[in-house]
């Protein structure tokens, strides 16, 4: 589903359930109201405004031109240098990341979770610059869908190292180069 299209269904879904609230609230005004029905108009309203706050925020994370910050781009260079080379790289993701750990062998989901832990101190799955990895990860398979981004480009038969480093090397530069146009 396009970005665009996401954001039109929050914004459908959104004046719906305003458009039922102010029913409802209306109704409040008539002699003898009808609470069940109310009640029953009232419950789908909340959640379709519900509904339409995730859709804003899926649309929100999704936008590959979200503002950077610093720790993006420490976390791009952190997991680069855990994956510096082809003896470092985990070719089997499993989105486990204390067997890469133990084997010294990582896949970029899980050098981007460590190096977001170390930077960050916490794990932050939707940050700008693993969106960011997830975006590049689009270009270089040109739209393909994969149901897990990070997961599914590294697990492709046809996936070598080199693709993996140039997908990190290429998000890294869309991160520093919001940076500058943030910060000149």
């Amino acid at each position: 589903m396009s970005n665009s299209s996401v954001l039109a269904a929050a914004v459908g879904l959104l004046i719906l359930g305003l458009a039922g609230l102010g029913w409802v609230f209306r109704e409040q005004r008539v002699p003898r109201p009808r609470r069940a029905r109310q009640f029953l108009v009232l419950l789908p309203c909340l959640v379709l405004i519900t509904l339409s706050a995730t859709g804003f925020r899926w649309w929100w994370i999704e936008r590959p031109d979200r503002p950077a910050t610093a720790e993006d781009l420490r976390i791009m260079d952190r997991a680069i240098v855990i994956l510096k080379d082809e003896a470092s790289w985990n070719r089997k993701d499993d989105r486990e990341c204390a067997d890469d750990t133990a084997n010294r062998k990582w896949s970029p989901f899980c050098a981007l979770e460590i190096a977001s832990t170390e930077v960050l101190g916490e794990y932050d799955h939707r940050r700008v610059a693993l969106q960011a990895v997830r975006f590049a990860v689009e270009d270089a398979t040109h739209g393909r869908e994969l149901e897990h981004r990070l997961m599914d480009f590294n697990n492709l038969p046809e996936t070598r190292f080199e693709d993996v480093s140039n997908v990190l090397q290429v998000a890294r530069s869309r991160v520093a180069a919001r940076l500058t146009v943030q910060h000149p």
